[in-house]
């Protein structure tokens, strides 16, 4: 990329007088707004610029956009960041981290935003707007039933010297606006190339300071990404068509914009377009879910390109490491049609990540902990079999069973962790059960297949009705009425844990 040198007004917050914008000094932020959960569409914005910065040697940084007061909710800042830190993105400068172009909360920048939007008031850039909010909404009735696009009349644009200075002694309420030019403007998207729109034809002057002094979410990004010197934005496409008003605030203030490029949406697999409502697409409910966060992410990046072994990600899918995803990551290689996320690759990429971790000895202990903490939290008030041996046995008979670990304490799976109680006895089962416990030990491989044939060849051999005997096995194994079926039970419990547990019955008295 070739280096772009821009000279800058120096002030009291940017010492510089040079922006580079080379590949040797990336600068790019997340900048999330706390009125909901991360959601897979963020963290996917948050992960391309993660992996764009740190493949270039550059700064990632997270700022929180809390001007919209109103809809804000209380914590999710705090659980943006978390969240974040769960997925592996690390934060270079932040509201936790700090920096040297701080604060990184909107809400504690307001003296910067009202120093700023002065510049722009003296060189005619912005006005003060008097209107009131019943006035504005009449405007956009009488649009509607024109049928035309509600959108302000600019009426305050035009007010008298004298007019504007009498109503602000007298303390009238106001806002500002920013005019902008009735003309078409054109840049150069990173992802979807030459972008022409002209802002006048669908909204008036845009508010930037709002009547209680907050900026707009508008006005204070660009402020925001100059003074922290963002050399490229990279953002979902929903935020394409204000590009052009955003770089219309930046020659206002005489500032060269950083590079842009916009994300692609991010849909179901129906094609419908994701949504918070939907559920089941926040970041929290995947990490309480117990998907791993590589899992996750690299779910993400499956869909939607941006990397050079997309096809060979196709043909052989497989979890990526951080290194190397940063490594093939390339903006051009983003595909700018939508991208469809498919349930079941999470699921893939989940087991992947889950094996990897099992056979590796130091994570094996690491899962055996989890394993024991989610079955005590499931099943607190039971009498749980929680030794290292057993957990390790269960895993390893369940890895081609399951997908994340919370499937291990689904219900129909609790016989796992606990022994059946006993109910009242039958000693016409007792011998049964000991020709069984026999013929199971003489079992090498007890599959569920192979249990199944071997349960039936069993009660016919010992002319035993079939489903009386299974339904009596299901609750000696499990202590179950209905579920898993009784080879089903056996495969995951295997051979050591089915024998304990006849032999558990035959012995009760």
């Amino acid at each position: 990329m070739r280096a772009r040198y821009v000279k800058l007004r120096p002030n009291r917050y940017n010492s510089f007088v040079v922006r580079n914008h080379s590949s040797d000094c990336v600068r790019v932020r997340f900048a999330p707004s706390p009125t909901g959960q991360l959601h897979l569409g963020g963290l996917r914005t948050a992960l391309y610029n993660y992996l764009f910065a740190k493949k270039h040697k550059g700064a990632f940084i997270l700022r929180i956009e809390d001007t919209d007061r109103k809809r804000m909710v209380a914590s999710t800042a705090e659980n943006i960041q978390n969240d974040l830190q769960w997925a592996g993105i690390d934060v270079d400068e932040g509201p936790k981290q700090g920096g040297c172009y701080g604060p990184y909360v909107q809400s504690e920048r307001l003296s910067i935003y009202q120093e700023h939007v002065q510049l722009l008031l003296k060189n005619g850039s912005a006005y003060y707007c008097f209107c009131s909010d019943r006035r504005l909404q009449l405007l956009r009735r009488q649009a509607v039933s024109s049928q035309e696009i509600p959108k302000y009349d600019n009426r305050c644009r035009h007010l008298r010297e004298n007019d504007r200075r009498a109503r602000l002694a007298k303390g009238e309420q106001y806002c500002v606006r920013f005019k902008i030019c009735d003309q078409e403007e054109t840049f150069n998207d990173l992802v979807y190339g030459s972008i022409s729109y002209n802002i006048a034809k669908n909204e008036g002057d845009p508010v930037i300071i709002k009547s209680d002094g907050y900026p707009t979410y508008h006005y204070a990004n660009v402020v925001d990404d100059h003074l922290m010197r963002i050399s490229h934005v990279l953002r979902g496409v929903e935020w394409q068509i204000s590009t052009t008003k955003h770089i219309l605030l930046y020659r206002a203030f005489g500032w060269t914009p950083p590079l842009f490029g916009h994300l692609p949406l991010l849909l179901n697999a129906d094609g419908t377009k994701l949504s918070k409502r939907q559920g089941g697409v926040n970041i929290t409910d995947y990490r309480n879910d117990c998907i791993y966060p590589l899992a996750l992410i690299n779910f993400i990046v499956s869909c939607g390109g941006g990397f050079s072994k997309d096809q060979e990600r196709f043909l052989k899918p497989r979890c990526y490491s951080f290194k190397e995803l940063c490594g093939q990551f390339d903006v051009s290689k983003i595909n700018p049609s939508s991208g469809k996320l498919m349930p079941e690759r999470l699921l893939e990429f989940n087991r992947m990540e889950l094996r990897k971790r099992f056979e590796n000895c130091d994570t094996r202990e690491l899962l055996i902990e989890t394993v024991k903490r989610l079955v005590k939290n499931k099943f607190p008030s039971d009498t749980l079999d929680l030794s290292d041996v057993h957990i390790e046995n269960i895993l390893k008979l369940a890895l081609n069973r399951i997908d994340k670990l919370s499937d291990l304490v689904a219900n129909k799976m609790k016989f796992l962790w606990m022994s059946p109680a006993m109910g009242p006895l039958n000693q016409e089962l007792d011998t049964v059960l000991e020709h069984l416990r026999i013929t199971l030990l003489g079992e090498e491989n007890l599959t569920k297949d192979s249990v199944s044939i071997l349960l039936k060849n069993f009660s016919n051999k010992h002319s035993l009705n079939y489903g009386s005997f299974m339904k009596d096995l299901r609750t000696i194994l499990s202590g179950l009425t209905e579920g898993p079926s009784v080879a089903e039970i056996v495969e995951i419990l295997g051979k050591v844990n089915t024998i304990r547990r006849l032999d558990n019955y035959i012995n009760k008295k």
